[in-house]
């Protein structure tokens, strides 16, 4: 896979069926707390967005620009016009979150560079591409998480947010490399003891 890009679903905060065949992964933001930020799979896995010329099921999520694109979709955004009429349905904190802490795994498993190339939203997508028919997508051209970003530096603000969670998961798994070694020398100590024990 060559790239994520970002989308909103325009729907409620419950995936439906026919979100759930366009994007890759979607996060809701269900009734119970437990839930509310919960991350879906959808129909098609990011592999099979490979290629989309052959006549093989993939995630129809971005027109113009789904072979080797992941589709990550924010649950929400149902009625939206512009930023005075946001519709129901605005995007969750939390869902943003979760959204980012996603791409920057998805960034890390499948190699993908967080650069604006690479990780982008659906809006930033149809401005790059305006022969396709992802021009003039809205999403995601406002954030009510952020409502004083302009649209335009709304891409970049997501990239940040990204690369801070990709940092910290970094950390993370270097943290439990190191353990996961100290532990290993300590049990071959252990075993050269044990050994020592047995020769006396």
């Amino acid at each position: 896979m060559k790239r994520i890009i970002i989308h909103w679903t325009a729907g409620t905060y419950s995936p439906n069926s026919v979100e759930l065949e366009h994007y890759h992964y979607l996060i809701g933001y269900e009734k119970l707390p437990t839930e509310r930020g919960i991350i879906h799979t959808g129909k098609y896995k990011p592999e099979q967005n490979l290629c989309c010329t052959d006549g093989s099921p993939y995630a129809a999520h971005t027109g113009g620009g789904n072979t080797g694109s992941i589709g990550v979709a924010i649950c929400g955004m149902l009625g939206y016009r512009d930023i005075k009429h946001i519709g129901n349905y605005p995007i969750k904190p939390v869902q943003m979150e979760k959204c980012y802490e996603l791409c920057a795994k998805l960034c890390r498993e499948y190699d993908i560079p967080i650069e604006k190339s690479t990780v982008l939203t659906h809006y930033e997508f149809g401005k790059k591409n305006p022969m396709t028919t992802s021009r003039g997508k809205v999403d995601i051209m406002y954030l009510s998480s952020n409502p004083s970003l302009p649209s335009n530096k709304i891409g970049d603000f997501i990239r940040n947010k990204i690369f801070w969670y990709f940092d910290k998961q970094e950390k993370e798994l270097q943290k439990q490399k190191e353990e996961g070694q100290k532990k290993l020398e300590k049990e071959q100590k252990k075993k050269e003891r044990e050994l020592k024990k047995q020769k006396a």
